[in-house]
């Protein structure tokens, strides 16, 4: 059984479609079904078709929104596929989806080459250590250029670009490719493509490119550096064996190119997932929070993690990545973080919104489970017998808040429900009360992911709903701090006491949020008596003196403190630690912090500078300008604040030629 299993699941490839807003990672991954045979019909972006972007938003706004997985065959490989969205306001979701793939495919497009947003999920794989080729798409857009693209890729992104093909053609002449690893053209004519002869005029140009190739490969892996420097040069096979490992460890990036919209390169595409993408067996076993590792083999104790819950007509869905183990219907599982047991009670085969129940799914599947009712994103489903944690993905903190109210006073319990289950399915949204006025608000981490976040209550949940104006997440700091603050806790209400003295360094903390450190000496503030210390000054982080805001950039060093034999206590070094930050606070000098975000502008160049005079007036620090074939890239860092409402702006400046993207950028004092 075992070594059956083993077999399938180096056929197994779990990857990701990674990429800037438009630079056509859906059409990619249409064309990639479409030619596996998993859809009888290439689904265009610009007529509502796709089969991930199914969501009735995507179709309207003709963006990717929410993560979409679909499965399909090709070379007898099973490929998982999960289309992420490209637009900053939905990282996170990017996010969560490559904490549980094995590889990626980073599309980037032939014109712009690397983009804001290219770069922040390329940083992100890089975190997860995910494995990942290139695809240049768009080749066949006036101004197109390979040669371009891949120098952005080795200037922004990563040291060892390794080009693999030569484009056939330019622009609108764009026909095809030639296979640089196995020395011969791919030509594509009504939908079709053909290998043969490298052209005669390109036979030159090619020889080149392919030694250029070996030799960047062979300084990069020692067997196609013997072989390179033992004959004229490097074999096929030699060369796909070693552009492979350089893949799985990341010491290069093979780059591929094409036009996905014009059916030229996605074959080559597929065959470069099967030949230099990992498998399941070939990364590292999965490891929990203790330390403890679980091979990917579907005869070990079950762990699996859940990255995406979707809650539909027919129930919750629940998104999981199987790691180890085998996984049947009718299970029983453990959630390792609540320490309750879930029963699963269908397993779905998930094609974006169709599903194909089976039985069980094994290791290296990526499946959807129903029943689990208290399952977040990051949970760990586990063997009850062998209970094991996984590291969840990261969850930014949200940066822009409205308020939202139902507009007939009946629907305020309904509206409260609905946040609370969107909430529950996208952690980067959060629901709160406003303490002084009452409100309810809704936080996420941008203008664009409010608006999706808000009309799906409407949509889905037939809700009214009234919206404010966007409102930043403002944070304080320290500017100047205090030295030798003694606090005194002294409480006595009959039976036992309080008490705790403690004595503080506040200082402003360059790098980082908080940091804690202890210089007492002696015993004189025992050891559990400081973590409360340390407990106490989180808790007053929550909420600084100018407004009410989380603190940031403090560090606070515990020089000396006092004890009662029988009165101190945790609470009451925490209760100390609490009251005498606060105060430290207080007497010191604090600065209000706003976020700012990068944005990059493109402009024609005739609406240069009065897009220049806007982002002034906005309060933005102009931090580049470049000059792109008739248009301008501007890049600037402007108040958050500032950029609600921009896209309106910029489109009445530039009469509507003008396209803008921002990135958060962390924060910057506020006037």
């Amino acid at each position: 059984m075992r070594a059956h299993f083993s077999t399938s699941l180096t056929t197994v490839r779990n990857l990701g479609i990674l990429a800037h807003v438009d630079a056509g990672k859906t059409t990619v991954t249409e064309r990639m079904l479409f030619l596996a045979g998993a859809t009888y019909k290439r689904g265009e972006v610009h007529d509502g078709t796709t089969v991930t972007d199914f969501d009735s938003q995507e179709r309207d706004r003709g963006i990717t929104i929410f993560a979409a997985a679909v499965s399909c065959d090709w070379d007898g490989h099973r490929i998982n596929l999960i289309d992420t969205p490209g637009h900053v306001d939905f990282s996170d979701e990017v996010e969560r989806s490559l904490r549980v793939l094995d590889g990626a495919i980073a599309v980037f497009d032939g014109v712009a080459g690397v983009e804001p947003q290219s770069e922040s999920v390329w940083r992100l794989a890089d975190r997860y250590g995910v494995p990942r080729i290139a695809f240049v798409n768009k080749l066949d857009r006036a101004g197109a250029d390979l040669d371009a693209a891949v120098e952005s890729i080795r200037r922004r992104l990563h040291p060892a670009p390794l080009v693999t093909q030569l484009p056939i053609g330019r622009e609108d002449g764009f026909a095809g490719v030639v296979d640089l690893v196995r020395m011969r053209s791919l030509t594509w004519t009504g939908g079709a493509y053909e290998a043969g002869e490298v052209p005669g005029e390109l036979r030159e140009e090619a020889l080149r490119r392919r030694r250029l190739l070996e030799e960047a490969v062979a300084e990069l892996h020692a067997e196609a550096l013997e072989e390179f420097c033992a004959g004229p040069s490097i074999s096929a096979r030699t060369l796909a064996a070693a552009l492979r490992d350089l893949t799985r460890t990341g010491a290069g990036v093979v780059v591929l190119c094409g036009s996905a919209y014009r059916d030229r390169g996605v074959e080559p595409l597929l065959d470069a997932v099967v030949a230099y993408l990992p498998s399941p067996l070939d990364v590292p076993a999965v490891r929990g929070q203790d330390g403890a590792e679980r091979p990917a083999d579907p005869a070990a104790p079950l762990a699996a993690l859940a990255f995406k819950v979707n809650s539909t007509a027919t129930g919750r869905l629940t998104y999981v990545r199987v790691y180890s183990g085998t996984m049947r219907k009718g299970d029983t599982v453990l959630d390792a973080g609540t320490g309750r047991t879930e029963r699963i009670s269908r397993i779905l085969r998930v094609q974006a919104d169709r599903h194909a129940e089976v039985d069980r799914s094994v290791a290296g599947d990526i499946v959807a489970v129903v029943g689990p009712k208290a399952a977040r994103p990051g949970t760990t489903l586990c063997a009850p017998g062998s209970p094991l944690v996984l590291e969840p993905p990261g969850a930014a903190d949200p940066v822009v808040s409205v308020a939202v109210e139902a507009r007939r006073s009946t629907d305020a319990d309904r509206l409260a429900s609905a946040l609370a289950r969107m909430a529950e399915e996208d952690p980067s949204l959060t629901v709160r009360t406003d303490a002084e006025t009452g409100q309810t608000l809704l936080s996420g981490m941008g203008e664009l992911h409010l608006e999706v976040a808000v009309e799906k209550v409407r949509r889905d949940h037939g809700l009214a709903v009234a919206v404010g104006r966007p409102q930043v997440a403002l944070r304080e700091t320290l500017v100047r701090g205090v030295s030798g603050l003694l606090y005194r806790h002294v409480k006595q209400e009959g039976g036992a006491g309080q008490y705790a003295h403690v004595t503080l360094d506040v200082e402003p903390l360059a790098e980082g949020d908080f940091a804690f450190s202890s210089t007492v000496t002696g015993g004189r503030v025992p050891r559990e008596y400081v973590r409360a210390v340390e407990a106490g000054c989180r808790d007053a982080l929550a909420a600084g003196p100018l407004g009410g805001h989380p603190v940031t950039g403090v560090r606070v060093t515990l020089t000396d403190g006092a004890t009662h034999v029988k009165d101190s206590s945790e609470f009451a070094f925490r209760t100390a630690g609490h009251l005498a930050l606060s105060e430290a606070l207080r007497a010191g000098t604090m600065a209000l912090l706003e976020p700012v975000a990068e944005v990059t502008v493109t402009v024609p160049d005739d609406a240069a500078g009065a897009v220049l005079g806007d982002l002034a007036a906005r309060r933005g620090r102009i931090t580049g300008s470049a000059t792109r074939s008739g248009t301008v890239v501007i890049t600037a860092i402007v108040p958050l604040a500032e950029v609600f409402g921009y896209a309106t702006r910029l489109r009445s400046r530039t009469r509507g030629r003008g396209t803008f993207t921002a990135r958060p950028a962390g924060y910057a004092p506020a006037p």
